[in-house]
């Protein structure tokens, strides 16, 4: 089931709090290292700056094969099961987040080019709403980020299972998508440039 929206410009996005997440605590095996260290940290960098000007109110950086300073304002999650895969390191991110929040917008480290433009699209179409989901697509490609509203946090835990996330739960649930390609390709990085 799925809705679809534009480039989510212009929604109100409300006053309710909404954490992001950077998925970075894996060994980055196809990589040949863990992917939070590339570019000399730079990815980081970037997916942190993504989330922060892009309207969360916190950000955490999961992290695991490779433990590093995180850069500001964003907030170190140690996963210690990491190599259990981005399943685990999803729910020990979720279990984490305040109470209060009214979602998470869920980045990964290995997406060099997606910027706060495609995050402030995610979150203006989640509305902020507890049961949003909502998730970022490219030439009509599901991608990164993902919001998903506090009220799935539970349900999208229990199925997360091994190096498969949310993937699953999306495909069974109303979500809306979000077109970003006029902003990044969305491309995900397993192997080193030259």
């Amino acid at each position: 089931m799925a809705s679809r929206v534009g480039s989510g410009a212009g929604l109100d996005v409300g006053g309710a709090r909404v954490a992001g997440i950077v998925l970075a605590a894996g060994a980055g095996r196809r990589y040949g290292m863990p992917k939070v260290l590339a570019a000399e940290g730079l990815w980081l960098e970037n997916a942190v700056r993504a989330l922060d000007l892009g309207g969360c109110d916190e950000v955490f950086v999961a992290l695991g094969a490779a433990i590093v300073a995180v850069p500001p304002p964003a907030r170190p999650l140690v996963v210690e099961r990491w190599a259990l895969g981005v399943g685990e390191s999803l729910r020990a991110s979720l279990t984490q987040l305040a109470p209060d929040v009214a979602g998470a917008v869920i980045h990964l480290v290995d997406l060099p080019d997606v910027d706060h433009r495609v995050v402030a699209a995610v979150l203006a179409a989640s509305r902020r709403r507890s049961d949003a989901l909502v998730r970022a697509t490219y030439a009509a490609r599901p991608g990164h980020p993902v919001f998903l509203g506090a009220n799935h946090f539970g349900r999208v835990s229990q199925r997360l299972t091994g190096d498969v996330g949310a993937g699953p739960y999306l495909a069974e649930n109303t979500v809306t998508y979000v077109e970003c390609g006029q902003w990044a390709s969305g491309e995900d990085q397993d192997t080193p440039t030259a």
